[in-house]
């Protein structure tokens, strides 16, 4: 017995720099947990250590080529749906964070200084590095310093906030789960089917569809927002009570993005900011250098672009990934039009006129960004709130009513 254990050690050790020999994607299981997945974390983690430490910086760009091929090993041969379509929603979830740690690890490598925390530092270097490693924004971290938090109206006790977010993790869920049941309601035969390959009907004149893949698109929005907000309150409930970390580590994490009134102030401020630091050091530096603020603005966004478009073809190699660069590409050229606005007339873009405008430049190439989730087939996996939602079958009367309408309007 001892002999076979340690035959199955020596199989994990020597398959954890190894590629699978077949093209196909492996499961998601124990084994694959620890051969794969582990050593991409535990790599960020020690990253996250040395980052802290002096005198290491020549150690960190020597590992970074290693995680970026201990993530791509996990982003390109593990299922985490396990096979099923309905939960394709973790392969990307699990993309995105393979991508964040590349990213991550990128910036952490070629800085000079240490990491400091700007709170009370612990007396362990590895609990610093387990905070800095589950510290989405770096809050509480000279890292994050430029970073402009929302203004926090949640209790201030530790047991009360506590349960405020724990419920409102629960709300978000719930909501989340209704929003998608009403985006599925659209498409019900074609979710049956796993088909979903496009949000727009090229049945319908071009007003009523594009009405209704922009009903679709503010749906998924909304569908994104409540899943994010979810997932975040999950994130600091345990952070606030298992690793006893501050409330005040865990800033809101949106600024009520529906009242924006200016694009800048939609992506700089009030949509979320968890990867913004990412999409700077991929595109916003290196275009800033050569071109000033709008190179810097372009490149954040193209950056952002890249990262979406390149998920949405893993998940599924027929989307042109390209599409998610275009819209996130229009994204920063109105960013852009915004501050050529003011240098010109000297007054920014505000107001009710800035909120309109806003919204329809959101709203035209939110189009595009949705229809790319769309045909990656985000919109046929399942949601874990959707079955337990009471109200699934009264969202899906009056959505499935709604669609009728349009249709009939068309005719």
């Amino acid at each position: 017995m001892s002999w076979t254990l340690l035959d199955s050690l020596g199989t994990l050790l020597t398959n954890v720099l190894s590629v699978p020999p077949t093209s196909g994607t492996l499961p998601l299981n124990i084994y694959t947990l620890v051969a794969y997945v582990l050593p991409a974390c535990l790599s960020y983690y020690v990253v996250a250590v040395l980052v802290i430490l002096p005198g290491t910086r020549m150690l960190r760009v020597a590992l970074w080529p290693i995680i970026v091929f201990l993530a791509f090993r996990v982003v390109m041969f593990i299922d985490f749906s396990c096979g099923n379509p309905q939960r394709s929603y973790l392969n990307f979830g699990f993309t995105i964070a393979m991508f964040c740690i590349v990213f991550r690890t990128l910036d952490w490598a070629f800085l000079r200084d240490p990491l400091r925390r700007s709170a009370r530092p612990s007396p362990s270097v590895l609990t610093d590095a387990l905070d800095l490693a589950t510290n989405i924004r770096g809050v509480g971290w000279n890292w994050s310093k430029g970073l402009r938090f929302p203004r926090d109206t949640r209790p201030t006790s530790r047991s009360r906030f506590a349960i405020h977010v724990f419920l409102s993790a629960l709300l978000h869920g719930f909501i989340c789960g209704l929003l998608h049941t009403a985006i599925q309601a659209f498409a019900l035969e074609a979710i049956t089917s796993l088909s979903w390959d496009t949000i727009f009907d090229n049945t319908l004149p071009p007003l009523i569809r594009y009405t209704r893949s922009s009903i679709i698109s503010i749906l998924t929005a909304f569908v994104i927002y409540a899943n994010l907000q979810m997932n975040y309150d999950i994130a600091t409930f345990i952070g606030v009570t298992v690793i006893q970390q501050d409330p005040a580590q865990w800033p809101p994490v949106f600024d009520e993005p529906w009242k924006a009134t200016s694009l800048h102030d939609f992506w700089g401020h009030r949509w979320h900011q968890l990867a913004r630091r990412s999409f700077i050091v991929l595109g916003g530096w290196p275009l800033g250098f050569r071109f000033g603020r709008v190179g810097y603005v372009v490149g954040s966004f193209l950056a952002s672009g890249i990262l979406h478009g390149v998920v949405a073809a893993m998940l599924k190699q027929s989307v042109e990934w390209w599409t998610m660069l275009f819209s996130f590409g229009m994204m920063a050229v109105g960013v852009v039009v915004e501050h050529v606005f003011t240098q010109v007339t000297g007054r920014r873009v505000d107001g009710w006129i800035g909120r309109v405008w806003t919204m329809a430049w959101l709203l035209m190439w939110g189009n595009l960004i949705v229809d790319g989730f769309a045909r990656a087939g985000l919109f046929v996996s399942s949601s874990i709130f959707g079955t337990a939602a009471p109200a699934e079958r009264i969202v899906e009367h009056y959505v499935t009513g709604l669609d009728r309408w349009l249709r009939a309007c068309a005719s």
